[in-house]
């Protein structure tokens, strides 16, 4: 294995498409190539900015390249970004749902036709599909895209600021949509958890909350030590999360140091 980062002992590296920054399909493929093992999550691409043909195209790729080791999720995106790119719309619950159902039927190597009000299609098929479909994720935040991601996605994947007690309304949410579908597999929960650890954590992380907005009444985020930051792990799996994803503040002195403690000193503690 050749990638930089310190990834022995990490079970997954979670990537993210911010505007505008980076591709997190360029990144996730870099990940994936420069390892043998890593698995990489996408947590997530934003529909408005992207065709769902091209993203069909691109995930099948991954898929194939790197069979197993790729979660991708898909979400309507933040509003004043997609606005800034002329790609706001006016329901993106609606895009959402256009978008992923689309989406799904395209990885399944069917031939779309769809005119929906965002979404439109004719006679689209890839020609390289997934050789085994992948599971569909969908960010969500608010409780309409909290159930239609129960109703149309097999994953939600929630942002960072999301606490414990957040977890489990989503999950309400979530089975409200599913138990209005119809569905009874599996639905996995990814969340997005504000971590800060070495010199003034407690401030970074403070100072990272305050600047978003956040209900700091709440536990949205940790700071401390390995063994405080493997607790607050378990808190949000023992509130139904399925993968927490230890996301640095955006002033981390050293975010390659940041994974090697998730890595060698976190991952250890968690059972």
């Amino acid at each position: 294995q050749t990638c930089a980062l310190p990834i022995s002992g990490l079970q997954e590296l979670w990537l993210w498409e911010d505007c505008f920054r980076e591709s997190a399909i360029a990144s996730a493929a870099s990940a994936l190539a420069w390892t043998e093992q890593l698995h990489v999550g996408v947590g997530l691409l934003p529909a408005p900015l992207r065709n769902v043909a091209v993203t069909a195209m691109e995930m099948a790729t991954l898929h194939r390249l790197f069979p197993g080791r790729v979660k991708v999720g898909v979400g309507h995106g933040v509003q004043d970004w997609m606005g800034k790119v002329g790609a706001q719309v006016e329901s993106p619950v609606r895009l959402l749902h256009e978008y992923v159902t689309a989406l799904g039927a395209l990885l399944r190597g069917e031939a779309v036709t769809t005119a929906g009000r965002y979404v439109n299609l004719d006679r689209v098929r890839l020609d390289w599909p997934p050789v085994t479909v992948p599971a569909l994720l969908a960010g969500a935040a608010g409780p309409r895209s909290l159930r239609l991601s129960g109703q149309i996605a097999d994953g939600t994947i929630l942002t960072g600021g999301t606490s414990p007690d957040g977890v489990r309304q989503a999950r309400r949410h979530i089975d409200e949509g599913r138990l209005t579908a119809g569905r009874s597999d599996s639905h996995s929960i990814t969340v997005y958890v504000m971590a800060a650890t070495g010199p003034d954590a407690v401030g970074r992380l403070e100072a990272e909350q305050h600047s978003l907005g956040l209900d700091m009444t709440a536990e949205v985020g940790v700071a401390g030590g390995a063994m405080a930051v493997a607790e607050a792990v378990q808190r949000w799996a023992d509130a139904g999360a399925d993968t927490v994803v230890l996301q640095p503040t955006a002033d981390d002195p050293d975010p390659v140091d940041f994974v090697r403690f998730v890595a060698s000193e976190v991952r250890p503690l968690v059972p």
